[in-house]
């Protein structure tokens, strides 16, 4: 008898070591975890993990064999910046990785006449403003708007998005019996912010890369402008988020693709924050035309009404709060030794 699963994909990564720790405590299923680096030793007793790529056809075609999986967070990707420098091994982690993974739950769901549930971390990275007046105008994006990336990153998420939708409505539609359907559900997440674990490739990294270098004590240019404004949130906020649109029941659905955020600030504001807890921190503005060239395609603030009436989505931190009670006190006591 195969072993019932919960299957996180990137599970290494900043959302992922999050992740673990909280559906540890609160679902009783079996969790098991795939990344192409380890887990960090705290987070082995949580879940069987298996080193190795999303792209490995053969692994894939393992897991499938072995485990009967129930939910799917495929949190695996190449992220903005990082894709820029390589944008054909972008598209293959992030959109053929995720069909695999589609093609996966498609297969589950139709063989225990049971939707699979995926979930998919989209981002507001989907989202391209076409330059800085149309962004002014526009300070609150809603989903169905300016759905135009101008990133490798950003084109790869809202692609996933649209088969994640195929795959949850018109997979193999010419069949005589209709399949299983997948359950998808995607967040368009904003800038995450973290405590616990280090930026990783993001565009929007430089908030928390201001708030780690000011407490190891170095000097940071910061690579937008000062009036750069983004919307941000706390990494708890975006793992709740997560769990919260899981437990919603499909039928009170009304999109499949969810924008969630928090607060949104400027990064002159976000340096005046590191600053006050930071005195002696040294920040700069040195703006690097082409990353900075990519966030101002982003919308200052992203519209999550929607995630709020279908599965009363609220955050818990809020600018003062995330700062206050989250960043400052675990960042300070992580580099205190």
């Amino acid at each position: 008898m195969r072993d019932k699963v919960i299957l996180i994909t990137g599970a290494a990564g900043e959302i992922g070591q999050a992740l673990i720790r909280e559906i540890a405590q609160i679902k009783p299923k079996k969790i098991l975890t795939l990344d192409l680096a380890e887990l960090p030793l705290e987070l082995a007793e949580y879940s069987e993990h298996i080193q190795g790529s999303i792209l490995d056809e053969e692994l894939i075609k393992k897991l499938a064999e072995s485990y009967e999986i129930d939910f799917i967070f495929h949190l695996a990707a190449m992220l903005s910046t990082s894709a820029e420098y390589v944008p054909g091994m972008a598209h293959r982690v992030n959109v053929d990785g995720t069909l695999m993974l589609l093609e996966l739950a498609a297969e589950h769901s139709q063989r225990r006449n049971q939707p699979v549930q995926f979930l998919y971390p989209s981002s507001f990275a989907a989202y391209g403003m076409p330059d800085l007046d149309t962004k002014a105008a526009n300070p609150l994006v809603r989903e169905g708007e300016w759905a135009n990336p101008s990133t490798m990153y950003g084109i790869n998420k809202l692609y996933g998005e649209m088969l994640g939708n195929y795959f949850s409505r018109d997979y193999k539609q010419l069949e005589e019996r209709s399949p299983t359907m997948i359950d998808f559900r995607a967040l368009r997440y904003p800038g995450l912010i973290s405590a616990h674990t280090l930026p990783s490739g993001g565009t929007s990294d430089y908030g928390p890369e201001m708030l780690h270098a000011a407490a190891k004590g170095e000097a940071y240019d910061c690579f937008v402008r000062p009036d750069t404004t983004i919307s941000f949130m706390a990494m708890p906020d975006a793992v709740a988020a997560m769990l919260d649109l899981t437990e919603a029941p499909r039928s009170a659905l009304g999109q499949t693709a969810y924008n969630v955020t928090s607060f949104s600030l400027s990064a002159d504001d976000f340096r005046n924050r590191v600053i006050a807890a930071f005195p002696d921190a040294q920040i700069e503005f040195s703006p690097d035309e082409k990353r900075q060239g990519i966030v101002d395609t982003w919308p200052m603030n992203i519209d999550d009404s929607a995630a709020r009436r279908d599965w009363n989505w609220q955050p818990d931190y809020d600018e003062a709060r995330c700062f206050n009670e989250y960043l400052l006190p675990n960042i300070k006591k992580r580099y205190e030794k």
